[in-house]
This record gives structure tokens, C-alpha cells and sequence, in this order.
């Protein structure tokens, strides 16, 4: 015999025999009602520390920034201009970008508050 037909052979006979002792093994019951929910709960669990909690989070800080966002502010927006807050009403602010140039926006689309100085520092 040649040497693939060994082996061949050899592979065969190890495969028959690790399903014959495959049969003779015991196939696990589906799980209980308890074990259902535990498992229910564990996705729940890793969905609030994954997506809930941190959004939440992110939300409540966006809301505290704009609430505290008052005239002479430095700030960004959404869409990267930065500028210095000029005045300030319930759903706009106007910024200053520029010498005689000011934008109307929208408060929620300030991302982020700058410390004072920064676009002193940028311009020099």
C-alpha cells in the first residue's frame, strides 16, 4: 500500500472512532426558565454599561455646557469654527469669528468650551 492510502486509512479509522464514542456521550437538555433569564439579564446588563449609561452621560454634560455657555465664552461648534460669544438667548448664540464678522448658531451646536486666551494664542 502506498503511503496516502495509509494514511487515508489511519484518518478514517480515527474519525469512525472519535463519533462512535461522540454517540455514547450525553447531549445537554436546553436551559430552564431560570437560565433563560440570567441570560436575559446579562445582555441587558452589558447594553446599559455599553450604550445607555455613556450616552446618557455624554447627554447630560452637552446639556451643562450649554447652560453654562455666557457672553465672552470661547467656544467651538460642530462644524470646527471657533469664536467668542457675543450674546446669548434661549436656542441661539451669536459668535464672533472675526473683526465685524458674526454667526448666528445654534446653542446645541457648540461641542465644546474653550479656556480663555485660546484664540488669542491661535491668532499670534
Amino acid at each position: 500500500m502506498s503511503k496516502s492510502v495509509k494514511a487515508l486509512l489511519a484518518l478514517a479509522l480515527v474519525t469512525s472512532s472519535a463519533s462512535a464514542f461522540a454517540e455514547g456521550a450525553q447531549q445537554p437538555g436546553q436551559m430552564g426558565a431560570i437560565g433563560q433569564l440570567i441570560f436575559l439579564g446579562g445582555f441587558v446588563l452589558i447594553f446599559y454599561f455599553l450604550l445607555w449609561r455613556p450616552q446618557s452621560k455624554r447627554a447630560k454634560e452637552h446639556k451643562n455646557l450649554m447652560a453654562s455657555i455666557d457672553k465672552g465664552s470661547e467656544v467651538v461648534t460642530s462644524g470646527g469654527i471657533l469664536g467668542r460669544v457675543s450674546k446669548v438667548s434661549d436656542e441661539f448664540v451669536v459668535i464672533k469669528v472675526a473683526d465685524n464678522v458674526e454667526l448666528n448658531i445654534q446653542k446645541s451646536s457648540v461641542v465644546a468650551e474653550l479656556p480663555k486666551g485660546t484664540i488669542k494664542s491661535i491668532q499670534e
